[in-house]
């Protein structure tokens, strides 16, 4: 499912229009985006949790040319499916 088609059926799930779905879209993207910028989790009931996860630094391999290197540490974004999700996705 692509965007187009993820707002179309939200539209029609909710009966409202593509355009009211889309600003709706956009509006939790900003949120999610805030809450996990100043370094907070997101949590949607049924849905999962969104948190900030540091990365530790680590040396990796270069297989061509045998070269170690040191990638730096880095944040990450982590999605933990909630147990409502994960009993919809077994049926």
């Amino acid at each position: 499912m692509n965007n187009k088609e993820f707002l179309s059926e939200l539209s029609a799930r909710c009966d409202i229009t593509v355009k009211e779905a889309r600003q709706l879209v956009e509006g939790l993207t900003n949120v999610l985006a805030d809450t996990l910028d100043d370094g907070d989790t997101f949590s949607l009931q049924n849905f999962g949790t969104y948190e900030v996860k540091m990365k530790k630094e680590r040396i990796i391999v270069n297989p061509s040319t045998k070269q170690r290197q040191l990638v730096p540490p880095k944040l990450t974004i982590a999605f933990k499916a909630s147990n409502t999700l994960k009993d919809k996705l077994k049926k």
